[in-house]
């Protein structure tokens, strides 16, 4: 089964460079990677990887956004596709973030579950540590413990050995068959860190097929602090993006609820234990502001872009 691999990167060149040394090493070796920056700067030295000097993996440029990335590199691979891609099940796409560190067997599992469970659509793995809880990180070094059991695995929700059928999947590692990325996009309406777009994706990705959380798939999530959004924006997203979801159907009210309700408790009790592992006071504020326009009818996603 061929595996394509779509990196959105932003301000994380050389995070990026080093991803690709671990997806030259996966077993089952990705037919394409795409590389999908924002300026000159986000892909700075990547031309010289091995993988892109051997046409097996292709640097572009898009406008900014993790969305439109992520379109972009989606947009690339189809134009290059087979003409029967559309219809061939023999095949998948898988999105990593720049940061994202998957084991060396990762697509190759992934592969084994797509080839043998065909009412799957989509696939996420287990996230052996996760450095976007921790204030710098996890450090490479570290990553390569992880992945061979000389240091133990993090707590985290898909670290449970069990799999299991989800509602959406974890957007640092996903793999969807063929099929659903020729037809679905991601919606550009979610700007910047996008918070939410793998929910709103696999929402959609799930009428060809259950998705899986498969454990066989492991890998590292180190967190990278570089590239994150301001905590205003954020704070702003973690109300708008969940109602927007719900108003467009991707998203039920009361998992919308769940995830605004648990962000604002988080970030009220870490302003006032002062907190300064991330910008919760700027979280808080972004949470405020966001349900001022709630208030008044003008919440939008995409107002982070002008904030």
């Amino acid at each position: 089964m061929s595996a394509y691999v779509i990196v959105a990167t932003k301000n994380r060149a050389k995070e990026t460079y080093v991803l690709l040394d671990y997806l030259a090493a996966q077993t089952l070796p990705p037919t394409r990677t795409y590389l999908v920056g924002s300026e000159p700067k986000d892909i700075e030295g990547l031309d010289r990887h091995p993988l892109v000097l051997a046409g097996l993996a292709k640097v572009l440029l898009a406008r900014p956004g993790l969305t439109i990335q992520r379109n972009a590199g989606l947009d690339a691979m189809v134009a290059e596709l087979p003409s029967d891609a559309a219809s061939n099940p023999d095949w998948f796409v898988t999105f990593f973030d720049d940061d994202f560190r998957p084991a060396t067997d990762w697509l190759y599992n992934a592969s084994l579950a797509f080839s043998q469970q065909p009412g799957i659509s989509g696939i996420t793995g287990a996230v052996v540590a996760d450095g976007i809880k921790t204030e710098f990180g996890i450090k490479e070094e570290d990553v390569v413990r992880y992945l061979d059991g000389s240091k133990a695995p993090e707590p985290n929700w898909s670290n449970t050995g069990k799999t299991r059928v989800l509602e959406g999947l974890y957007g640092c590692n996903m793999a969807y068959r063929g099929l659903a990325t020729v037809t679905e996009r991601f919606d550009e309406h979610l700007p910047m860190y996008a918070w939410q777009e793998d929910a709103d994706y696999s929402s959609r990705a799930r009428r060809y097929g259950d998705m899986l959380l498969l454990p066989a798939c492991r890998g590292v999530h180190i967190g990278s602090s570089s590239g994150r959004v301001s905590g205003l924006r954020f704070g702003y997203s973690q109300i708008a993006n969940p109602i927007f979801l719900v108003r467009k159907g991707t998203m039920t009210w009361q998992r919308a609820f769940t995830l605004i309700s648990r962000n604002i408790a988080s970030n009220v009790s870490k302003t006032l234990l002062f907190n300064r592992i991330k910008d919760f006071p700027g979280r808080l504020r972004g949470n405020l502001q966001a349900f001022f326009h709630l208030l008044s009818g003008k919440l939008d996603p995409e107002h982070i872009s002008r904030m």
